[in-house]
């Protein structure tokens, strides 16, 4: 038996409705818990890629929500535009992505440019990292 679309539909907002109800109420327990646990336990080092995972991760969940308000603000679209939605890419990669093909507008380039003052050549760079190991990933 095939669900209709009103089916589908409800079932997808119930299902976000108990992963956002679960994240809410766990996710500061769990941060709270591994960041004590790794200040504790573990080096430095550890601590710092534990954060950097975390920042990684609700970047990738940002570029999932707000895709249709990145797309619409921060892009020039033809041809060449790499669109934000992508559930795994960070917001930087697809910054870093459409600066290569000049498919930025003004607001777009201002992000980006920010984010590479911060971390130089952030964007581009975040193309191509892997967290854990802390090496380029050269495909």
């Amino acid at each position: 038996m095939r669900e209709n679309k009103f089916t589908t539909l409800f079932k997808h907002i119930l299902l976000f409705a108990i992963a956002f109800i679960l994240f809410v109420t766990t996710a500061p327990i769990g941060f709270f818990y591994a960041l004590i646990r790794q200040m504790l336990f573990k080096s430095i080092n550890s601590l710092s890629i534990f954060l950097l995972q975390v920042a990684l991760g609700l970047d990738i969940t940002g570029n999932i929500l707000m895709q249709h308000v990145l797309n619409d603000t921060l892009l020039i679209k033809n041809k060449h535009t790499h669109y934000f939605g992508n559930t795994k890419e960070t917001i930087s990669s697809v910054l870093g992505k459409n600066s290569l093909t000049n498919t930025l507008n003004g607001a777009g380039k201002a992000l980006s440019n920010f984010l590479n003052w911060i971390d130089k050549n952030h964007t581009l760079n975040s193309i191509m990292y892997d967290v854990k190991t802390g090496k380029w990933i050269l495909k």
